[in-house]
């Protein structure tokens, strides 16, 4: 006789249909519980993302920071960066200033140094660390700076002459909103601003990427449908001209 067809074998015979359609993914270990919740995940990421947010940041220590692995130094490194925003925003320091006092107060750390551990042993004073800076690192800052401006240009050219008139208002928006914010806060507010939220909203997002894809996504198809109003009845009535290049011999 065959065999009586249960809810819970239709449900397998699905998964497993599902699952030979999904790619296979390498060291996965997850919970039977979870797999469910790992196979439906694979196809509502944003933007179609498929490597995991750490990897789409590098997968070094500047990931981990943004994520939070090490909770102290992500915890040190947002607190560094609002210490620096309260002295030049709210106590008014100017950066000459700010450094030397910096300098001043290494310069004595280490006189006290010197002096306090030659009293206090009978032994020879020893000597304080020295801070030394690599010089290959200015180096590599300027280079990591240039490839990204490099970057940054490459795309904004692309966008002004690809003739993609959807990509070039997005991007033209992003710029105006930009220049909106940076009219309300000067320089070093707006770059505190996205200080935190680089060191804020990835790790929201890894926690609830579920939901916020989903959101997302209907925000995405609420945004796709008002642009093809638009383009329906305004932008394909605009008259589209050739653009006639003259030859020069």
């Amino acid at each position: 006789m065959p065999e009586k067809i249960t809810a819970e074998n239709l449900v397998s015979e699905i998964m497993e249909t599902i699952a030979e359609n999904v790619p296979k993914q390498k060291s996965v270990s997850f919970l039977e519980g979870d797999k469910s919740d790992t196979v439906t995940s694979q196809f509502n990421r944003l933007f179609g993302r498929q490597k995991p947010l750490h990897r789409l940041f590098g997968g070094g220590k500047s990931a981990d920071v943004l994520l939070w692995r090490n909770k102290k130094i992500s915890a040190s490194v947002l607190a560094g960066a609002t210490v620096i925003w309260v002295l030049f925003e709210w106590l008014d320091y100017h950066f000459l200033t700010l450094v030397c006092f910096a300098v001043i107060l290494a310069m004595l750390a280490q006189f006290l140094w010197s002096n306090a551990s030659g009293l206090l042993s009978s032994r020879s004073a020893s000597k304080p660390p020295r801070l030394v800076v690599p010089n290959d690192l200015f180096v590599n800052i300027g280079k990591t700076v240039g490839v990204e401006v490099n970057q940054a240009l490459e795309f904004i050219q692309d966008v002004a002459l690809g003739g993609n008139l959807k990509q070039f208002l997005i991007v033209v928006g992003c710029l105006w909103a930009a220049a909106i914010i940076g009219s309300w806060c000067n320089f070093i507010t707006v770059l505190y601003i996205g200080f935190v939220a680089a060191h804020t909203l990835p790790v929201l997002y890894e926690r609830h990427e579920d939901q916020v894809d989903s959101f997302g996504h209907q925000v995405l198809d609420q945004l796709q449908h008002h642009y093809r109003k638009l383009d329906t009845g305004f932008l394909s009535k605009i008259p589209k001209g050739k653009i006639r290049v003259k030859k020069f011999e």
